[in-house]
């Protein structure tokens, strides 16, 4: 795979509805986003599940957690979900907001964690999320947990870098990208993280990472931009020296057709921050493969709920996780 043309996927909606929706569970709330799914290994004692998918609140008090035997479902909320804000080294009280800096439209931030990141660690037997949380300054930065359950995690108090990371390892490093496109790495999954590289705009928000060789696809949205906000991906070559990284050409992967993605409603041009009300635009992608099968989860409707949809590729087939090609543009169903 290279980096002169973009990826181009065939993307297979599953179902006719978000995979999770608020009136699951009553203690979760509106707003859903933040999706990161995992298999649950066979060593993970009292399993709730095959599958566990964590996910948050934008300005939620703890990390929410559902559980299925099938990816397709059905999915069943483990009400007392996982990581509490209390248990995570930020801060129950913030400095005042300035009003002066509130765009119209824009919720303010409270004490909240959000954006998880898990990752299965079979050496370890342990589960590791990446989460960001809001200091008392109001800057949002990245902490690390582990769980022996996949449910009940110690927190860890250094800050590993800027908010919404999305961690892979490649050639003997532990990579984190952060928002907007900020690159990290360690030889210690838990850090400490030296930043490098930035290589995207201003207006990317968040975004999940495909590891197929030396190749990084990068799906993610931008924020305010030409409505409606959608899914867009692009390659990295990551065999030069990382401070010599490119991004390749943009695709758009999937944007809002449906009417549980928000199709229905008119295009108005997205804002940063939490949005309580349904919108048409596509959030916070997450890439989950398994078998040769390659998974998209998202937010729709602005955060209203989370869907599921299969991707192959369009141009040729591709086992995740092995190297193969791309061209511009993708087709949904």
């Amino acid at each position: 795979m290279t980096t002169e043309v973009a990826p181009r996927f065939e993307v297979s909606r599953i179902g006719d509805a978000p995979i999770l929706v608020p009136s699951m569970d009553e203690r979760m709330g509106a707003n859903l986003a933040g999706p990161s799914l995992i298999r649950a290994p066979e060593w993970l004692p009292d399993r709730l599940g095959e599958y566990y998918l964590y996910f948050a609140h934008h300005n939620g008090t703890y990390i929410r957690l559902a559980v299925a035997d099938a990816i397709e479902g059905p999915w069943r909320i483990h009400t007392p979900g996982a990581l509490q804000h209390a248990e995570s080294h930020f801060p129950d009280e913030l400095d005042p907001q300035d009003p002066a800096k509130v765009r119209p439209g824009y919720v303010v931030s409270t004490p909240h964690i959000a954006s998880p990141d898990v990752h299965v660690d079979e050496e370890r037997r342990e589960i590791r999320m990446y989460f960001h949380g809001i200091n008392r300054d109001r800057t949002q930065v990245t902490r690390a947990a582990t769980s022996k359950d996949g449910v009940h995690f110690t927190a860890y108090e250094p800050v590993l870098g800027r908010s919404y990371f999305r961690g892979f390892e490649y050639g003997g490093w532990y990579y984190g990208q952060a928002m907007p496109g900020i690159f990290y790495r360690s030889r210690d999954p838990l850090g400490p993280f030296e930043e490098g590289p930035t290589l995207f705009s201003s207006n990317m928000r968040h975004s999940a990472l495909l590891l197929e060789g030396d190749t990084l696809t990068v799906f993610y949205t931008n924020v305010g931009e030409e409505p409606p906000e959608k899914i867009l991906a692009t390659t990295i070559d990551l065999r030069p020296d990382w401070m010599e990284w490119q991004t390749g050409p943009v695709s758009t992967v999937l944007e809002p057709e449906r009417d549980y993605e928000g199709a229905d409603l008119p295009l108005v041009t997205s804002i940063r921050g939490e949005i309580s009300d349904r919108a048409r635009q596509l959030r916070d992608p997450a890439i989950y493969a398994e078998d040769g099968r390659l998974f998209l989860l998202y937010a729709v409707a602005g955060e209203s709920g989370i869907a599921l949809a299969e991707l192959k590729r369009a141009d040729q087939d591709v086992a995740p996780n092995s190297p193969g090609a791309g061209a511009e543009g993708s087709r949904a169903t």
